[in-house]
């Protein structure tokens, strides 16, 4: 039973429900979610390349799963524009024009991460939604971002674009300028209109659904199609029938590509939203057991004829604001969607496609993080131009390169801070207690005689040779006075055999300077190593002291 209250969360949480207290909330902001989740699939399917209806039948299946496996009593699991962007681009080269096609490699793909997440979950891979840093996935983001804008521009112009990088999509539009469709272009700058002023104005009214209920109003009533103004096509009433995605074997090497780099991507983004939210709640979520949820998710939506998903930050936005308590607010969301799937349908044939490109717009304008660029700008301009050239690479390679190019850029960067990490040298400052890094303390000087140097990293096999270098330049800079070399062992969390030879030759380079070589904090752990190592170590375990204080105090008493 225990196992079983592990692997579902949310079926514990739901046994505890409290209806009399939390129906009333969930079920106001269920419908809430409801009603920005419907425009906001519909665009993103179009955004995936698939049909309107596609997009709400992933905004039902993988609710109800999260709502199982999921840790998070707010967070909503839908289509979001960047996964649906890097679905897109991996799947329409091996489709070649062919709609079941690509539909079943959209349906298999999205199989595909989902398991992948649920494999990752057993690894305990849940650390992944780490990895790539804040800078690497801002860029990333911003890279797709300036994709999705592109790519919508044609639909509110009223012409095609074929281009799939981004250079070339610019060019292309551009040279279509001349042939811009006047009635569509009016639509786009109708629906953009009513979206700034609902956001202005009407703060309680989701934007995306007014400017999809106003503009399906205006082509109604002008009878917009016959001056060639697009519109969606219809949408078949009913729920999706459970089946499994068919596809040819020669794709499935290429697809389990993508579907890892797309489990990494969706699962780090989302992750970010749920801990945000968690954070402003006040409780924790599980990102191991996240990944089986989103697996879960993905899952159901496979096999409901759904794609890709991933936590949705404006529609748990949404839920929260609304006052959602529970994931009975998603199981609220899910049943709303799926009666208009069996009974409001029709309307939707109305829908112009510019006014779905102008959501798809402030979407991907949602998703261009300028303020988090600033602030990366200000902390380290490094990190920041790190951060522009994953945009960069997003740009010249396209999403799906984009997500390799980005794993690569975030394996330099943890190599460059792991295997080269910082070292500092402690002084002492007048009238300041304790001892600073001399660089950062512009007050604080070395002791005479004495080095005092701190490591920042586990010392092992990639890093050893640097530490090495690191502390001879220290004692060949310290001048003949010196006569303690000590290094402050507490950020040095770990040592292999590698690092252990490294203090070994050390202290004899040292010993041959009648320098001795102190080892301060972490003194218990040291000498365990030296024990089990059991060999000779040439005196390594004499001179340890406690705490740094304490080797610079036997020091002074000298």
């Amino acid at each position: 039973m225990g196992s079983f209250n592990a692997l579902m969360p949310g079926v514990v949480a739901l046994r505890r429900y409290r209806f009399g207290q939390d129906f009333s909330h969930d079920l106001f902001a269920g419908l809430s979610v409801a009603a920005v989740a419907l425009p906001v699939s519909i665009a993103y399917s179009e955004l995936a390349g698939l049909p309107p209806a596609i997009g709400l039948y992933a905004s039902i299946g993988p609710l109800l799963a999260y709502a199982l496996f999921g840790t998070s009593p707010q967070l909503v699991v839908n289509p979001d524009a960047a996964s649906c962007a890097i679905l897109a681009a991996a799947i329409a080269p091996m489709a070649a024009g062919d709609p079941a096609l690509y539909l079943a490699l959209a349906s298999a793909l999205t199989l595909f991460t989902g398991v992948l997440c649920v494999l990752a979950s057993a690894f305990r891979l849940g650390a992944l939604a780490d990895f790539l840093s804040k800078p690497i996935l801002v860029g990333f983001l911003n890279g797709i971002a300036i994709s999705i804008f592109l790519g919508q521009i044609g639909k509110v112009l009223g012409f095609q674009i074929t281009a799939s990088r981004i250079i070339p999509k610019l060019i292309e539009i551009i040279t279509k300028l001349p042939t811009t469709q006047m009635p569509t272009l009016l639509v786009g700058l109708f629906s953009v209109v009513v979206l700034v002023l609902v956001k202005r104005f009407l703060k309680t009214i989701p934007a995306a659904l007014a400017v999809l209920v106003l503009s399906a109003l205006l082509v109604g009533l002008m009878d917009l199609p016959a001056m060639g103004v697009a519109v969606l096509a219809p949408v078949p009433a009913g729920l999706p029938a459970p089946a499994l995605p068919l596809v040819p074997l020669e794709t499935i090497p290429k697809l389990l590509g993508s579907a890892a780099g797309l489990a990494l991507v969706l699962f780090t983004s989302g992750t970010i939203t749920s801990r945000s939210f968690a954070s402003r709640g006040g409780y924790e979520v599980d990102v191991d057991q996240e990944l089986v949820a989103y697996g879960a998710a993905n899952i159901a939506a496979s096999l409901t004829q759904g794609f890709v998903v991933t936590g949705a930050d404006s529609r748990t936005a949404m839920a929260v604001t609304a006052g959602g308590r529970t994931q009975v607010t998603g199981l609220v969301a899910a049943a709303t969607i799926a009666l208009v799937l069996l009974v409001f349908t029709g309307p939707l044939q109305f829908v112009p496609v510019a006014a779905l490109g102008v959501v798809l717009i402030a979407a991907a304008l949602s998703l261009l993080d300028i303020a988090s660029l600033r602030q990366v700008w200000r902390m380290d301009q490094r990190e920041f131009g790190l951060s522009l050239v994953t945009t960069a690479g997003v740009v010249a390679l396209g999403s799906i390169n984009g997500i390799l190019f980005a794993v690569a850029l975030a394996i330099m960067r943890f190599v460059k801070h792991t295997a080269r990490p910082s070292v500092e040298l402690l002084g002492e400052q007048k009238g300041l207690p304790g001892l600073h890094s001399i660089d950062r303390h512009g007050k604080a000087s070395a002791i005479p005689g004495l080095v005092l140097f701190r490591f920042n990293a586990p010392l092992v096999f990639f890093n050893a040779d640097h530490f090495k270098q690191r502390a001879l330049a220290a004692v060949k800079a310290s001048g003949g006075e010196l006569r303690w070399f000590v290094i402050d062992a507490v950020p040095i969390s770990d040592i292999d055999i590698n690092g252990l030879a490294v203090l070994k030759d050390l202290q004899q380079q040292l010993q041959r300077q009648n320098i001795a070589l102190i080892w301060a904090g972490r003194q218990s752990e040291f000498l365990n190593l030296i024990a089990q190592i059991g060999e000779n170590t040439d005196g390594l375990d004499k001179l340890t002291y406690p705490t740094l204080r304490q080797a610079v105090n036997a020091y002074k008493a000298l």
